[in-house]
């Protein structure tokens, strides 16, 4: 976890400062225990509750500075609203919520893990800290100042501690969402780190890190890759001064010899469009075209950490797409490690590239049950979608079906989108297999065609978070640039269905 966010459990009592974080219903009601901890500052709630005409409704907070006869600094009172409210049934939600009502300096948070129906279970109360400790996370690696109104000023290392009711149930349910936590806060901080740290080299050296957890690393360099026929991935980033790399990253949690699982990720470090240049306007956000190599990033280190039952492959290719004198041009013919030629219409339709060296990769090396492969792929998904939903093409039902139970249940929505043979006819080439590009309609479907090509028999789903992986909406569980999205998704996936 961050060096910054720090979260532990304790029993119900009075914080000595801080803020202290309190739940009520719509009728004003708390849980026994909680209404020992105020009862000091009973009536001052009840005037304040009047005078602020609070009443308890789901996502609304009373705030009051230096409540009468509590130690806190600060009380925040949220309300869950009726006990049928579906905002006030996801703990997860319900934490980065109350957090965000915490002021940027404050330091110290307690969090009273029970409502008006009583003491939260130890998952609900874990699950309200994986809430309150996402929504904290910020990042400010490189400023020197902070202004007033900061989210979270970069000082200010945060405690968090959630007042349960059975302290040791409650820390052994946190042990598996602090690996999750901390997946997501990795793949957030790769994903927010300018181009010029975190450049091919630099992000193999960072998944490299991933040994300390267990996890078996291999890193192949340009040379490598040109043994394997990886023709596909290294015309991509030929262009730039960074030689290209693939991470495998291997968990063995399950039987050995048992079938593994895979996931693959995208990771264009930067995307100039190459040849294609893109144009200047927004051209910086394109630090975040590796949100898929962060995310089974993330997800590697959530599972080894949690010492998850099951075998899984994670692979990452990673190249910068540049414009210089070497780099590939619109009408050049690749041969991609399948033995498939590609004819290349449009050097920014590089990411699908990328993966079919991969994508081929595992599924001849590793021959696993499944692969899900993950890419801010294109733009087409977010004019089909927006930014709530990551675009789903699958080959297989049941696969979509799990990631689709996933996505709802942990709020990382995925959509399935079409795949049909029709589709295909817009990526042949009069000069080789197929081109990179299918033009403007239908881009994202013409995309995934395009990977489903190297992917063989082998089940498959492609997850196009072009808008969830980064430049992402805010939340009540993520204020940040890069999201993370996948990690708990994808763990949800395994954990539910792969788990012996």
């Amino acid at each position: 976890m961050s060096g910054a966010l720090k979260l532990g459990f304790a029993p119900f009592a009075m914080p000595s400062k801080g803020v202290l974080i309190a739940f009520c219903n719509s009728e004003l009601k708390f849980g026994p225990a909680t209404r020992k901890l105020l009862a000091p500052a009973a009536d001052q709630i009840r005037r304040a509750a009047a005078a602020d005409h609070f009443t308890g409704k789901a996502g609304s907070a009373l705030v009051i500075v230096a409540p009468d006869g509590l130690k806190a600094a600060r009380l925040i009172v949220a309300g869950t609203g009726k006990a049928d409210d579906p905002k006030a049934q996801d703990p997860v939600k319900l934490g980065g919520a109350v957090m965000g009502r915490v002021p940027g300096r404050e330091s110290e948070v307690t969090i009273v893990a029970e409502t008006a129906d009583g003491v939260m279970k130890p998952d609900a109360a874990a699950d309200l800290g994986l809430g309150a400790l996402l929504r904290a996370y910020h990042f400010s690696r490189y400023k020197t100042k902070t202004k007033e109104g900061d989210e979270r000023a970069k000082s200010v290392k945060v405690t968090i501690g959630v007042s349960v009711g059975d302290v040791a149930a409650a820390r052994k349910a946190w042990s598996q969402r602090e690996a999750i936590a901390d997946g997501v806060v990795m793949a957030r901080d790769l994903v927010n780190e300018p181009a010029n740290i975190l450049h091919p080299e630099e992000f193999a050296r960072r998944a490299q890190a991933l040994r300390k957890a267990g996890i078996a690393v291999e890193i192949l360099d340009e040379k490598a890759l040109g043994k394997l026929g990886m023709r596909a991935l290294l015309g991509v980033g030929q262009g730039s001064e960074r030689e290209s790399r693939v991470v495998i990253m291997r968990w063995n949690g399950g039987k050995k010899g048992d079938t593994p699982i895979a996931f693959i990720g995208k990771g264009v470090c930067f995307d100039t469009g190459g040849i294609s240049i893109k144009p200047a306007a927004s051209m910086e956000d394109m630090k975040g075209d590796m949100g898929g190599a962060a995310c089974v990033v993330g997800l590697m280190h959530a599972l080894a950490a949690r010492k998850a039952k099951v075998n899984v492959v994670g692979a990452i290719g990673l190249v910068e797409n540049m414009p210089d004198g070497n780099a590939q041009r619109p009408g050049d013919i690749v041969t991609s490690m399948s033995g498939q030629t590609i004819e290349i219409i449009n050097t920014d339709a590089e990411g699908r590239l990328v993966l079919a060296d991969v994508l081929w990769h595992v599924a001849k090396k590793y021959k696993p049950k499944f692969m899900v492969d993950l890419a801010t792929l294109t733009g087409a998904i977010i004019v089909a979608l927006g930014q709530e939903y990551a675009g789903l093409f699958s080959n297989d039902d049941k696969l979509s079906e799990r990631l689709t139970k996933a996505g709802e249940a942990t709020g990382e929505k995925v959509w399935r989108m079409p795949l049909a043979p029709e589709y295909d006819k817009m990526i042949d080439s009069k000069f080789a297999d197929m081109k990179n590009t299918g033009g403007r309609y239908g881009g994202s479907i013409t995309a995934a065609q395009f990977l489903q090509r190297f992917v063989d028999k082998t089940p498959w789903a492609h997850l196009d978070i072009a808008g969830t992986g980064m430049g992402s909406p805010s939340t009540d569980i993520n204020r940040s640039w890069g999201s993370g999205f996948g990690v708990r998704l994808l763990n949800r996936l395994v954990a539910d269905h792969y788990e012996k």
